[in-house]
């Protein structure tokens, strides 16, 4: 098949943040079919005029130079949405393709998704990452005019898509409700990529040994955007909690956003800044395995919304790749999914001194550790691996063609 897959903010290895769409697309190429890559520059590595191209793993990669960052207000964001989006469509229409493939967030991919399925006659598969429009909506970042015609693009795009993946049991009953068929929706979560993380407990070792701060006292990490929705002052709050009980907890922050430096002010202002609680800048995903390697507990935080309860944040599952007890402060299948295997505890995002003591009382277990730890593993070699949930992604690709024109299904097995 040619595939052609479009996705705003595609990573490569060697920058930070989520890889999903780079480590399914090279799967999908070892498989036997063509990949497209539709993607934007935001990062700035080229600052080209037009379209640039590369290869990666065997991927075609179109780059489009449109700044973005965590950093930016919502009008900007949805301006940049826009942008490519209608650049984006343009350039889909004439790159010959058997399936178009678009991913979520922002919802605004669904433009170009569905243009150039609609322009080449063929089927488009939509991918949602979150449940968009209602996110937005609840975080505040869409309103008045804005909050009609995001349903209507919603709508849209969920009428013109032949199958849906979702990557959360949440997510796929969200979509549900807006009536589309739960027989064309897959759920394929975000995934662990085991073979990363195969070393990465020794890799921990060389990380700690290279900390006079932490040494072998016990870990507590956070990876990843530092946004208003994740919430992380509530982990600064943990920690100075905690340096009152038990001292020798360290805590580490590593990435960046737009509360980069609020969640550094709360942890001076509460004594805990390069004392317990330390922050790193992002880092390539290739390196991930070292920091949540060292970590003996990993988290994943929000503020208390609901409908993130959906979410499918890829920090949890590179923990569980790591085999990496996981902390959680939010409901929904993630807690439920803790809960069963034992694989890590759910906090209270509302009493981060009670949370603190719980955290202690986990971190003080050896056992119950290390019985995380094979839960985590296990977890990540069974359930979310990722060379089977691509399998997964190729069997919907294949059944969207074989529905819509037979002729075109080569490769799929």
């Amino acid at each position: 098949m040619r595939i052609l897959y479009l996705h705003q903010y595609f990573n490569l290895p060697s920058d930070p943040g989520i890889t999903r769409s780079y480590e399914l697309a090279r799967r999908l190429v070892a498989k036997g079919h063509k990949v497209v890559m539709v993607t934007s520059d935001h990062r700035g590595r080229f600052r080209h005029r037009g379209w640039k191209v590369t290869h990666a793993a065997g991927i075609e990669i179109h780059w489009l130079y449109v700044p973005y960052s965590n950093y930016l207000s919502y009008p900007a964001r949805i301006r940049a949405f826009m942008r490519f989006a209608l650049r984006a469509a343009l350039h889909a229409i004439r790159i010959p393709a058997d399936v178009v493939f678009a991913t979520s967030t922002p919802l605004t991919i669904a433009i170009p998704g569905v243009l150039a399925a609609k322009w080449q006659r063929i089927p488009m598969v939509f991918e949602v990452r979150d449940l968009w429009p209602e996110l937005p909506i609840a975080m505040g970042a869409l309103k008045g005019p804005l909050i009609p015609m995001a349903q209507v693009l919603a709508q849209w795009a969920y009428r013109n898509a032949a199958r849906v993946v979702a990557l959360s049991p949440d997510m796929a009953k969200g979509i549900e409700k807006r009536g589309y068929p739960s027989e064309k929706i897959t759920v394929i979560p975000n995934a662990s990529d085991l073979d990363l993380f195969a070393n990465a407990h020794e890799r921990g070792r060389k990380f700690r040994a290279s900390f006079p701060w932490l040494g072998d006292l016990p870990l507590v990490v956070y990876t990843g955007t530092l946004g208003r929705i994740n919430g992380v002052d509530y982990l600064v709050r943990v920690a100075a909690a905690m340096r009152e009980m038990a001292p020798d907890v360290r805590f580490l922050v590593v990435g960046e956003g737009a509360e980069d430096e609020k969640v550094r002010r709360l942890a001076a202002s509460l004594e805990v800044l390069n004392r317990t609680f330390y922050m790193m800048p992002p880092i390539p995903k290739r390196d991930m395995p070292a920091v949540l390697g060292a970590a003996t507990v990993a988290t994943s935080l929000f503020i208390d919304l609901p409908d993130m309860w959906a979410n499918s944040a890829n920090k949890f599952f590179d923990a569980l790749a790591a085999g990496t007890p996981v902390a959680i402060n939010y409901q929904g299948w993630q807690a439920d999914l803790l809960r069963r295997t034992g694989a890590g505890i759910v906090l209270d995002v509302h009493d981060p001194a009670g949370s603190a003591a719980k955290l202690l009382a986990f971190l003080r277990d050896e056992k119950r550790l290390q019985a995380a730890r094979h839960a985590a593993r296990r977890l990540a070699e069974t359930e979310f691996n990722r060379d089977r949930l691509a399998m997964k992604l190729e069997r919907v690709l294949c059944e969207a063609v074989l529905e819509f024109a037979p002729k075109r299904a080569t490769k799929c097995t």
